[in-house]
């Protein structure tokens, strides 16, 4: 080896600066001005040396600028003119197209065109991805080399590690006695094993295909092994998608068996895909499924199907009937969703759903087709939704409109009494600018809907046990046993309301809101004369108007007060509305005002009524007062408490419709219930709120809810209160009493158990309950959760039935979605 010399190379034991090939910076000075001509030299400056651009890349490896730079940095370059070698040594860094080699030693052969570098080597390449040996050996267009000792970090923070890399062809790369994870390495002990890892003694990484085979490996966690697989594959980490086998899923009934689910996923294309399954089941035989998926510019839409020849439908025609849809050979469910935008303002879609039979997604446990999963349910959606659908919203407005068809999945659902919305239309607008000094808003609501059959409801005990509103004649269906909860035939309403309100500040801080609203409704109506409907409306065809203007005050007047513990505020609230008596009652179906509950949310609400078919009449005050408190360290304390009064008019919630609507409110009398709320927040961690509405004579609680919340240190806790008096006028026949409660904990950095139960104290009965446990980190996901509920399942059994399900998910980061194994059981 010679030393550094001639006027060429005097100044590179610090650094050489070349140009865009790597490795004839360090050749040229081997080889001097006498193997390369002076006009090559661009120039030369102190410690810097410019040289012609390095030769295109393979066009698998785009190549850096032309005028790309090298900067060589080492303690000392050695040359050997010799073997025509040039070497660097001594902290070795070599800078060039965004990589970097560091090394105790980097030698180039200009012979073998081959560049080595030696001893603690650490290659960063431009995408983020840095590989470590002790050796690494590369052909001078990184297509070829190998490398000793290996270990390697992806920008995605997964880790390969082998005793030698072996690259061919600038696609292949072979791991000997290779290990991967996606695990970050211990702090306190970086050479401790990962939670998991593959070991395999042989790694081939394919940059064409970008997939990643395993031969002969093994999957262990915590460094022991819990697998053995002779061969297997998975993408590796750059890709997103790709062709493959997913994990199977493992699940058990009592309806088909123990069953077990491979799948296979077809990446056609970046924008869509296709996923095939086969559920293989020990009583029922082969369940198929397929899912289609596509994305396109303005949106995307799916595909489902799943599908059965039953080997045994004698155990369905045991449970339902022989004659239940549930025992016939071929079941199977159809089901797409998709939504597109127009522009950045509306969308439209739909949602599709078809099965054979009610029962069919809840026996196979096919929940991907009933859409949101209830934790804590076991079984499928109570129904299944098709629609089509188009909304818009804009700064201050919005518009829906839809068409609904509702597949009832319960037993106790009859298909016949549950309606199909024609369309239903939604519109709502608030003006920029102001009228009158105020806000002026509007709403139109276009409801159009049929259903078959009449739907009643037990009012009494005992026509709850006779059945008699569940097989209604002439005589039974009558309002003192049953109400009619929907009517049979077809319904059509147009609403629009008017709003107008101005809130005027005096001097002294009194709130003063005037207000004006407008409502009008046109309907048509054709009832069917079944049996026992002309009892509570009147069968044909009815066309119907409705007004109703109101116009009123609000006023509030809030008195505060400042002292060195904190603040408190008085605020009374009074408000008056005048309108006339409300018209048509009981004439207009009663579809979406049926839910009721006076509290302190609608205390001041100028109409109590929810939805559009009943609006309220009469004229009324309703008063209150509001204090509010700001304790120093202490929280903050709001309650409201309240009573509405009906002034003269008729009272709308005294006057019953077919629903019964109003009655057992608190609101029927001429002095309404007390509603009232009290909630205190001493910090962040706690909340507590209680709210009731207690009767206007005695006191008593009609409705009663304590809710408190904490969230401290690790733990996050829930408790909810409920109890609810009897309205058999409304078919709720015996008081309604319960606690809710849920609980998570962090147990560790990683680790979280959680649980909560609901307990119906009137029952004495816990009839839905979860606990699970979960660990999530950097590469690992595992969580498992038992629930319990009551479901409706046997179409001949109208009992409800508890499941018991037992849910597994996992996942190791890389090599494959989520495994979702539940387990359910029915006793």
């Amino acid at each position: 080896m010679a030393s550094t010399s001639g006027p060429l190379c005097s100044g590179l034991r610090s650094s050489v600066r070349v140009g865009a090939t790597a490795l004839a910076a360090l050749l040229a000075c081997i080889v001097g001005s006498t193997l390369l001509p002076a006009p090559l030299f661009a120039q030369q400056a102190g410690n810097l040396l410019h040289f012609p651009p390095r030769p295109p890349a393979p066009p698998k490896k785009p190549a850096p600028p032309s005028n790309a730079p090298m900067l060589v940095q080492a303690t000392e370059i050695r040359y050997d003119y010799t073997n025509n070698t040039v070497a660097a040594v001594g902290n070795v860094q070599i800078y060039y197209g965004g990589a970097t080699i560091e090394a105790d030693q980097v030698i180039y052969d200009q012979k073998t065109k081959r560049l080595r570098a030696q001893g603690n080597v650490r290659l960063t390449e431009p995408d983020g991805k840095i590989t470590y040996g002790q050796t690494i050996d590369l052909s001078d267009d990184f297509r070829d080399g190998f490398v000793d000792s290996l270990r390697l970090e992806t920008p995605d923070d997964t880790r390969f590690a082998a005793a030698r890399a072996d690259r061919a062809k600038g696609n292949y790369t072979v791991l000997q006695n290779g290990v991967y994870t996606a695990c970050e390495p211990c702090r306190d002990d970086p050479k401790k094993p990962p939670l998991w890892q593959v070991q395999a003694a042989r790694i081939i990484h394919d940059e064409g295909e970008k997939m990643l085979y395993f031969e002969d490996a093994r999957v262990e966690f915590f460094g022991v092994p819990l697998a053995y697989v002779p061969f297997m594959s998975a993408p590796d980490p750059t890709v997103k998608r790709k062709s493959g086998f997913l994990f199977p899923s493992l699940s058990e009934s009592s309806q088909y068996g123990f069953g077990v689910e491979p799948k296979y996923f077809w990446a056609l294309a970046p924008n869509y895909d296709l996923t095939f399954g086969t559920l293989l089941t020990t009583k029922q035989g082969v369940l198929g499924e397929a899912e289609w998926r596509h994305r396109l510019l303005n949106g995307s839409y799916s595909i489902r199907a799943a599908g059965i020849f039953q080997q045994d439908p004698g155990y369905f025609a045991d449970r339902d009937g022989p004659n239940s849809p549930t025992a016939q050979t071929f079941r199977g469910a159809i089901q797409t969703a998709g939504q597109f935008a127009i522009n950045d303002k509306w969308v439209w879609g739909w949602t599709g759903l078809l099965v054979t039979d009610t029962q069919f997604l809840f026996d196979y446990q096919l929940r991907q087709f009933s859409g949101a999963f209830d934790p804590f349910q076991t079984g499928v959606a109570s129904q299944g939704v098709s629609q089509l659908y188009l909304s818009g919203a804009g700064e201050r407005s919005y518009f829906d409109v839809r068409s609904i068809y509702y597949y009832g999945f319960s037993q106790q659902d009859n298909q016949a009494q549950i309606p199909i919305i024609h369309p239903v239309l939604d519109y709502s607008n608030v003006l920029a600018q102001p009228v009158l000094g105020g806000e002026f808003s509007y709403k139109v609501n276009l409801t159009s809907l049929s259903r078959q059959a009449a739907e009643f409801q037990a009012v009494t005990q005992t026509a709850q046990a006779a059945g008699t509103c569940g097989s209604p004649t002439a005589d039974t269906a009558i309002p003192a046993n049953c109400l009619l909860r929907a009517i049979p035939g077809e319904y059509s309403r147009a609403s629009t309301e008017l709003d107008w309100r101005r809130t005027v500040v005096t001097d002294n801080g009194q709130m003063i809101m005037p207000f004006f609203q407008f409502r009008g409704d046109l309907a048509s109506v054709n009832v069917d004369n079944q049996v026992g409907v002309a009892n509570y409306i009147a069968p044909g065809e009815t066309d119907l108007a409705r007004a109703m203007p109101a116009a009123g005050v609000e006023y509030r007047y809030p008195f505060v007060d400042v002292e060195p513990w904190g603040t408190q505020t008085i605020e009374p609230i009074a408000q008056l509305i005048l309108r006339p008596n409300e018209t048509d009652i009981g004439k207009f179906p009663n579809e979406d005002s049926q839910s009721l509950v006076f509290d302190d949310s609608n205390l001041f609400a100028i109409d109590k009524f929810s939805g559009w078919d009943r609006v309220e009449g009469g004229s009324r005050v309703n008063a209150g007062v509001q204090y509010t408190a700001q304790v120093n360290r202490a929280g903050s304390l709001n309650v409201l408490f309240g009573q509405s009064y009906a002034l003269f008019g008729q009272n709308s919630f005294q006057v019953p419709d077919i629903t019964n609507t109003g009655l057992e409110s608190g609101l029927d009398k001429t002095v309404s219930d007390y509603v009232g709320r009290v909630t205190y927040q001493p910090n962040q961690v706690y909340s507590f709120t209680a709210r009731g509405r207690f009767d206007e004579a005695t006191f008593t609680p009609e409705r009663l809810e304590f809710e408190s919340r904490a969230n401290f240190d690790r733990w996050t806790l829930q408790v909810l209160y409920g109890d609810y008096a009897a309205q058999p006028l409304l078919g709720f026949l015996t008081r309604r009493e319960g606690i809710l409660a849920g609980a998570s904990v962090k147990l560790t950095e990683n680790w979280i158990a959680l649980g909560s139960a609901r307990y119906d104290i009137a029952n004495d009965q816990i009839d839905q309950s979860r606990l699970g446990i979960g660990y999530v980190d950097d590469c690992f996901m595992l969580s498992v959760n038992w629930l319990t509920g009551y479901t409706y399942t046997a179409i001949a059994n109208s009992t409800p039935v508890r499941d018991s399900t037992v849910m597994l998910q996992f996942s190791l980061r890389t090599l494959g979605p989520d495994v979702l194994a539940p387990v359910g059981a029915s006793f």
